[in-house]
């Protein structure tokens, strides 16, 4: 038992009273010092008493830090490396990060109890678009201004001031959480280090070819007035016409209607009709297509078409991409206005006819597309862009897998991994913004040509440019381009650049290739195969050996979480509790009311107070492969009575053991079959928990722990303890299983089991780490007490009781007594009614 007297530190922390419903407990003010323990367990359980200092007292003592206990590159049990998935600077976390970070959590905590040198990495993304749109309304919102305004230099100013100001808001709500991050090595990926990283990438990739610029048709946002990348792009098919909401239109838009007009040939009065449901990209024509084997058109080889508005001949061209059986057959050409065209208008040298600016406005100003930052319709364009050519590092990455040297988990994602990997195009990574990695490019602008050059300065860009033209560097002069890099490049190489690649440092080398990448299959293309392909190509390493993706969270009607739905919420209010009211102000009003609706069905009483480790543990339940998650936050607080049934079956053990307890060494090997039965399920417990830590099995780890605790110690053995056996030997037993199970659900639970596991005497006292997150994981060989004899026996025992109390019941016994005396293989079992 430890020392009844209080450091001297904890002596002078003034407690801070707080007001849980009927009963006011005495909180410890978060100072990093250790919680009193030595104060009797309050009755019941509370998360806010609970979860109250435990996390600073954690990071004070650096049970966090790879370096804990050992030296990082001296290390028997190996090292355990992971990066957290750099979470976006502009927001708040919700239910779906919670769930990243429960699972990345208790698999961190799993592998620093089993010994190795631990580290999971923290980080945060500047969100080139999203951050840059929220600063651009805040200043027109409070100043009238927009970046143009104050200028570039000015504006990402204002972006640092807000993201000192907010950004942090993310690192509170993990640490709620009880993520055990190494705080020290947080990064983020406009820091220096980062930034460094980010340019070497660029140009070394751009030095190789790999990086390259080219004119071509992108993604192009007229309201960001940027390049977006195609997977970023979301795609909907309309079946007809389809009236849909656009921000900033107070009538929904009219789209998906199918218009047919006819272009005449040329030296006859024969027609050619085409339907489209972009009639205004009709000004972009510059051919119709036709089937090589639509033997409607043969006759028509050679001909020309006229276009009705201008001067413009244009080639009826024959293409295997048309559709024969749609519409009439034939299709207009736009080749600077659509992916498909855009490759018929290559195979055919078709010429290329902008007709929209870079704002969305028609040359001819009677057309105008709608393009808005949320739900934006995409229009194609002809750009000067940076492209990565990607095909070798696809085909690196894919083979990784195929070989076996990068595992992904569940493997039904492979076929979606080869799919894009095999067929995978190249990358657009420039975007017209201003918050981002700045391109290290420069224009050389007085030579001839379209010459670029790259260069760590604007000094030794200028000594490349003047040997490419071999003139003396005072003869070029340079301007560098405006643009940013996307923000998935320097995520890209998020998990080496934390380490200070390009030099040789040592986390580097010690924790670079990392042992797993852990998030939703949501982001395997945007980030996953991005590291992948970036760390062969760079580093010549693959970043990770393992790729865990988990499912989704919807909510608990199976719909994807979404602010216009009201149903994302914020896992400090189910950790804390709330009365939920909607308030976003960036909702249109018809959202706004849509989300109130949503919220008053789904919970008319607000989210009662769940409590963090009720919150993990249900993620982790719920965790099942292959599945999208419906959570329903009622199963949390069911979770919430289980962490309650957990307290008060500790509170009377700890009562059970008294206050003169010693835990054993050993066990005495004089246990009786109740005993044995338990240490049995116990040992059972620990084998299945090993087995599924390893295969990322998480409902089979909470439902191995919650059946030990609450269906065979609480149910069982705890309800058989005050029978005439020897007690010394059942409260060994009884100690026995309070440590070991509260070591099998540290790493889920993280908090309860440090408040019950500091209440429990160490068996070593001297020796024993001062914290449960620092204890050894129980294991196979350790617990090797497992026996289906015994289980067998105790079974049979078990239902002898509950068939004699069934009799009991059903006759009337109650107020009688009865002696009955049965006998099964080596028992002899006396059971007396009273």
């Amino acid at each position: 038992m430890e020392a009844k007297k209080k450091p001297a530190a904890e002596k002078k922390a003034k407690p801070e009273k707080k007001e849980l419903g009927v009963i006011t407990y005495n909180v410890p003010t978060p100072s990093g010092d250790k919680k009193d323990v030595i104060s009797p367990l309050p009755d019941s359980y509370s998360p806010q008493y609970v979860e109250a200092a435990w996390y600073q007292w954690w990071e004070k003592q650096g049970f966090f830090k790879p370096e804990y206990g050992v030296r990082i590159d001296q290390n028997p049990r190996g090292i355990f490396m992971m990066c957290i998935p750099p979470p976006n600077v502009t927001g708040s976390l919700h239910l779906g990060h919670a769930l990243t970070n429960a699972i990345q959590d208790s698999l961190t905590r799993w592998h620093r109890m089993r010994g190795e040198t631990t580290l999971w990495n923290p980080g945060c993304d500047h969100a080139g678009i999203a951050t840059q749109v929220v600063v651009e309304k805040k200043l027109m919102r409070e100043r009238g201004m927009s970046r143009h305004d104050l200028g570039r230099e000015n504006f990402i100013e204002e972006v640092w001031k807000w993201k000192n100001e907010k950004g942090d808001r993310i690192y509170h709500q993990l640490k709620k959480l009880g993520s055990s991050l190494d705080w020290d090595r947080a990064c983020f990926t406009m820091d220096p280090k980062l930034s460094y990283a980010v340019q070497e990438a660029f140009i070394r990739m751009h030095d190789e070819g790999v990086i390259y610029r080219s004119k071509r048709l992108v993604n192009w946002s007229c309201s960001l007035n940027s390049a977006i990348s195609d997977i970023e792009v979301d795609k909907k098919e309309l079946t007809g016409r389809t009236l849909l909401p656009v921000p900033g239109y107070k009538e929904k838009v009219e789209f998906g209607v199918l218009v047919s007009f006819a272009y005449k040939v040329d030296g006859s009065d024969e027609e050619v009709v085409v339907a489209t449901t972009r009639i205004e990209t009709m000004l972009g024509d510059t051919a119709v297509a036709v089937h090589p084997a639509d033997s409607r058109y043969q006759h028509l080889k050679g001909k020309m078409v006229l276009h009705p508005f201008c001067d413009r001949k244009m080639p009826i061209v024959f293409d295997d991409f048309v559709d024969m059986s749609f519409g009439t057959g034939a299709v207009k050409i736009t080749p600077a206005h659509d992916h498909n065209d855009y490759e018929v208008g290559e195979r055919h040298n078709l010429a290329f006819i902008n007709i929209l600016d870079e704002n969305g406005s028609c040359v001819y100003k009677w057309v105008h597309r709608l393009f808005v930052r949320s739900k934006d319709i995409v229009e194609p364009l002809l750009k000067p862009q940076w492209y990565v050519n990607c095909t070798d590092m696809g085909k690196q990455a894919a083979d990784a897998v195929r070989e076996g040297q990068l595992k992904i988990i569940p493997d039904h994602h492979l076929k979606t991994w080869f799919n894009w990997m095999d067929n995978i195009r190249d990358w657009c990574i420039s975007r017209q913004l201003w918050w981002g990695h700045r391109i290290p490019a420069y224009f050389v602008t007085d030579m001839d040509g379209h010459y670029w050059v790259c260069g760590r300065t604007e000094e030794e860009a200028r000594e490349k440019a003047a040997k490419r033209f071999n003139v003396s560097a005072d003869k070029i002069t340079l301007r560098q381009d405006e643009d940013v890099l996307d923000t998935w490049f320097s995520s890209g190489i998020f998990p080496f650049s934390i380490f200070g690649w390009p030099n040789e440092t040592q986390d580097l080398n010690v924790f670079y290739p990392g042992t797993l990448l852990e998030t939703g299959h949501d982001i395997l293309f945007f980030w996953v195969a991005r590291m992948v392909m970036m760390g062969l190509k760079l580093t010549g390493k693959l970043p990770f050996k393992e790729v865990y993706l988990h499912a989704v969270v919807r909510d608990a009607h199976g719909r994807k979480m979404s602010k216009s739905l009201g149903n994302v919420i914020d896992p400090l209010d189910v950790i804390t509790g709330i009365s939920l009211e909607l308030t976003d102000s960036n909702l249109d009003p018809l959202e706004v009311e849509k989300a109130k609706q949503g919220q008053k069905s789904d919970y008319p009483s607000g989210i009662p107070e769940c409590g963090t480790d009720a919150l993990r543990f249900a993620l982790c339940a719920y965790t099942s492969q292959g599945r999208d998650i419906n959570l329903d936050v009622n199963r949390i607080l069911g979770y919430r009575h289980f962490c309650n049934k957990l307290w008060n079956a500790v509170k009377f053990a700890m009562k059970t053991l008294g206050d003169n307890f010693v835990p054993s060494e050993k066990l005495c090997g004089e246990e009786s079959v109740s005993d044995r039965w338990i240490l049995s399920r116990l040992s059972a417990a620990v084998g299945l928990c090993d087995a599924a830590f390893k295969a990322y099995d998480f409902p089979a780890i909470t439902t191995a722990i919650y059946n030990f605790w609450l269906y065979e110690l609480c149910d069982v053995y705890l309800e058989d303890s005050t029978s005439q056996r020897q007690a010394l030997v059942c409260r060994q037993t009884l100690y026995t299983c309070l440590e070991v199970g509260l070591r099998l659900l540290s790493p889920i639970m993280p908090f309860v089991t440090e408040e019950l596991y500091q209440r429990l005497p160490r068996r070593r006292p001297q020796t024993d780490p001062p914290s449960i997150s620092v204890t050894s994981y129980p294991d196979t060989e350790e617990f090797c007490w497992h026996s289906e004899e015994v289980d067998r026996d105790m079974e049979f025992i078990m239902s002898v009781v509950k068939t004699i109390r069934s009799l009991r019941a059903d006759y009337n016994l109650t107020k009688t007594r009865a002696d009955c005396k049965m006998t099964h293989n080596k028992l002899n079992i006396k059971v007396t009614l009273k």
